[in-house]
């Protein structure tokens, strides 16, 4: 089985492919990753450079090619696997739809998918046509990204009036105060293309409500939704996950509406085979689609507060299903779990530590610091500038999120400004 990815969140899916027996050809950029130490074969390469991996294929000749929690190789996998004639899970063509947000929102709208209003702009006077549509206040995003990366709120007329980009200097790469008019917005423009791989960026109508993603595991066309998690996300202008808690704690008719727009979406984007992650906003108009991805669900949320929560291996049912074996995906209880991330500050650790009493709260499952000191952020702006996790669990979701709050108290995090 080659797997795209080589890093902490696809560790759990190598591992279950290990323990089904397969032989692991890992595929990453980083010779460093984490995952290589358990590989069979370990071939550093981007898992976005298509023909490469597809060449790499050819000589080893995996029996499948997947992925696990990333975006990008969702279309490498697709490619290789379709190259290979290998069974279509996730067409190549349909891949698209499934990884580049303007792709994705055109298939959604075609299929009676509820979306929010948007625009893609190949150019910056496509952009400003864009935000004057929407009527200057809405989100930009790269077309083709994940993890938050250069996704702002733009709140022009409706925040200063004067078409600024927001707090923080939201628009500006070097983190200075943002100026206002085209000179603001074009800083906005370049920061989210920066991020993009394609060039395009998003705008789109803002949305307001509570947010959630739906885990879910097609197996022949037929999807079976196993939780939805509901999300906590930075203040504007940046988007960022900070909390995630299992099963949601919305009314159990918000959450079948859910459902149903879920289900829509994973069909509408031809998915036969496998899991998808869709992130959906409760808008007063009723749930609408953020952005949906043919794959597992990252920040851990498929492959620990799945498990912890309903009993539910859906990593090793992913593989498994790749592999052509038979799942079962039944929730086998239902408890609490949650996981709450630690936001950067802004400028250089000086010192950051977790006191030994948080590992004697219980509940809490695991305790992870991403930085150490000496390394330099500039506020959370993206899933990367986060220090680390707490993972929790209990017999309800509203104690999980508890016993995190808690903890994170336990975190300190000196800075030198």
């Amino acid at each position: 089985m080659m797997i795209l990815g080589a890093s902490a969140l696809q560790v759990p899916a190598i591992k279950k492919a290990k323990e089904l027996g397969y032989k692991v050809i890992l595929v990453d950029y980083d010779e460093n990753a984490v995952g290589f130490s358990l590989a069979d074969v370990k071939l550093v390469v981007s898992t976005m450079d298509q023909e490469e991996v597809y060449r790499q294929a050819l000589v080893y000749q995996p029996d499948v090619v997947i992925t696990s929690t990333s975006d990008g190789p969702v279309r490498t996998a697709a490619y290789v696997n379709e190259k290979l004639g290998k069974r279509p899970d996730l067409s190549y063509m349909d891949s698209f739809c499934a990884t580049v947000k303007s792709d994705m929102r055109k298939r959604l709208k075609e299929n009676g998918v509820p979306i929010p209003e948007y625009y893609a702009a190949a150019d910056f006077e496509g952009f400003r046509d864009a935000v004057e549509r929407l009527g200057g206040y809405c989100i930009v995003k790269p077309a083709d990204n994940a993890g938050s990366r250069g996704v702002v709120l733009l709140e022009g007329k409706k925040g200063s009036g004067d078409g600024s980009a927001g707090r923080e200097g939201c628009g500006r790469r070097d983190g200075n105060e943002n100026e206002g008019g085209e000179e603001g917005l074009r800083a906005v423009y370049e920061y989210s293309r920066s991020h993009s791989r394609n060039g395009v960026v998003m705008a789109e109508e803002f949305m307001s409500g509570a947010e959630v993603s739906v885990e879910a595991l097609t197996v022949e066309g037929e999807t079976h939704i196993v939780a939805i998690t509901d999300k906590y996300i930075t203040p504007p202008p940046y988007f960022v996950e900070l909390a995630h808690c299992e099963p949601s704690r919305l009314e159990r008719e918000v959450q079948e509406q859910i459902r149903q727009v879920a289900l829509q979406a994973v069909k509408a984007i031809g998915l036969c085979n496998g899991p998808s992650h869709t992130e959906i906003k409760v808008t007063p108009q009723g749930p609408k689609v953020v952005e949906l991805a043919a794959r597992l669900g990252g920040d851990f949320i498929t492959s620990k507060l799945v498990p912890l929560s309903t009993g539910v291996d859906l990593v090793g049912a992913s593989v498994e299903l790749a592999a052509g074996g038979k799942v079962d995906v039944r929730p086998k209880w239902q408890g609490g779990a949650a996981i709450h991330f630690l936001p950067a500050g802004e400028g250089i650790i000086r010192k950051i530590s977790v006191a030994e009493e948080v590992h004697r709260l219980e509940g809490v499952e695991e305790v992870d610091i991403y930085k150490k000191p000496g390394d330099e952020v500039h506020g959370t702006k993206s899933s990367n500038d986060r220090l680390g996790h707490i993972i929790t669990c209990a017999p309800t979701p509203e104690e999980a999120m508890e016993i995190g709050r808690r903890a994170m108290g336990f975190i300190t995090v000196e800075w030198e400004r």
